[in-house]
């Protein structure tokens, strides 16, 4: 990082034994960071999106923070000696259009820890597994062709997850886990994974309103095998006492210029008993060095506890990048739900769902990491 610190209201401060102790104290965060490898990074995005079937009309809004989330982040590291190293990182959440922060300072992440040749130990704030492998490993380096609006939502608010049921499970990214203490292992022949525990900080009971995830990694060459498990006991579900229990696998295989994905996750509502089983199966590939297509299908299915209510959705992503930091894109989405008479559309990152059995979104962005 090349900051310039500049002081203009300063004088010479090395000429008496007073501007001594001044300069040297000036110089002391220099000195520290001379020690810390200090990065000051994040992603921008913003776009036009053109949304069918809402309030019974169509609509055209600036819509940011969808093919990636507007992002700001300061990331640390210090060397220990011995291959070993203090790590950190810091992380908000912002929405373009308006400036305006999502949530806390840094409710995006916030942790710290140390790691070595035996893994890494980290606490805070900070993601869990069915994002880290079944998300961000499995799909690596295609990640970047996955949009927010291709996640999984659907007519499933009776669930009982938080925020209208966006994301219910889990490998968005959209909720982190506080108060976490989280083990990330090294790979060993093509093998890795971790744990994590979040406390619920409970006195009367303990693992009330807690969380407990884990999750399995086996890459070898053009395959890689992911698996994940997450519990997490809501304020909301049986006083604390229940919550959402998610599980998945799947994994990806390149063969030449195409990627194949493919998923399978069961979220369930520990006390009320309703269940969601998502499956999705997507392929990417290279159409030259600077474009990227993707499409995919998935098909969502709730219990009886959820009306039996089922989602089928089918996307297409072209991207195209202008740089190795900047890239356009456009994106087609399309969602068609039955069930309940109750059953209505709804495509993640929406404040509120369709008037009707079907939506529609056709997006065209611009986005930048810095």
């Amino acid at each position: 990082m090349n900051d310039k610190l500049d002081y203009p209201d300063r004088a010479p401060a090395a000429s008496t034994p007073a501007g001594l102790l001044i300069g040297l104290a000036l110089a002391a965060p220099l000195m520290a960071q001379a020690q810390t490898n200090i990065t000051i990074g994040g992603v921008i995005d913003a776009g036009v999106s053109y949304i069918t079937n809402q309030n019974g009309s169509n609509n055209t809004v600036v819509d940011t923070g969808i093919q990636s989330p507007n992002l700001f982040h300061i990331r640390g590291t210090e060397d220990l000696g011995g291959g070993n190293k203090v790590v950190f990182m810091l992380q908000s959440q912002f929405q373009l259009d308006t400036g305006a922060q999502v949530g806390n300072l840094f409710g995006r992440q916030a942790w710290v820890g140390v790691t070595g040749d035996w893994g890494t130990v980290t606490v805070g704030n900070q993601y869990e597994f069915m994002f880290e492998s079944l998300s961000a490993t499995r799909f690596g380096p295609t990640i970047r062709l996955v949009s927010l609006h291709d996640l999984h939502q659907g007519p499933f608010q009776a669930l009982g997850v938080d925020r209208n049921g966006m994301d219910f499970n889990r490998v968005a990214g959209a909720t982190r886990v506080q108060n976490s203490i989280k083990y990330v292992s090294k790979p060993v022949n093509g093998f890795s994974g971790g744990a994590m525990i979040g406390l619920g900080e409970q006195s009367d009971r303990f693992g009330r309103n807690g969380t407990t995830s884990a999750g399995v990694n086996y890459g070898n060459g053009a395959l890689m095998l992911n698996a994940a498990y997450t519990y997490a006991k809501l304020p909301t579900i049986d006083n604390g006492n229940g919550g959402i229990r998610n599980w998945g696998f799947g994994g990806r295989y390149t063969l030449g210029k195409q990627t194949y994905d493919l998923l399978y996750t069961n979220t369930t509502n520990t006390f009320t008993r309703a269940e969601v089983d998502v499956i999705e199966g997507g392929v990417a590939t290279a159409l030259s060095a600077t474009t990227g297509l993707r499409a995919y299908y998935h098909h969502m299915k709730g219990n009886a506890e959820l009306t039996d209510n089922t989602s089928h959705q089918a996307g297409l992503l072209l991207d195209y990048a202008l740089s190795k930091r900047s890239d356009v894109y456009l994106n087609a989405i399309y969602q068609k739900v039955n069930g309940g008479s109750a059953a209505r559309a709804w495509i993640t990152a929406f404040a509120a769902g369709s008037s009707g059995d079907s939506q529609a979104v056709l997006r065209t962005g611009l986005r930048h990491s810095f």
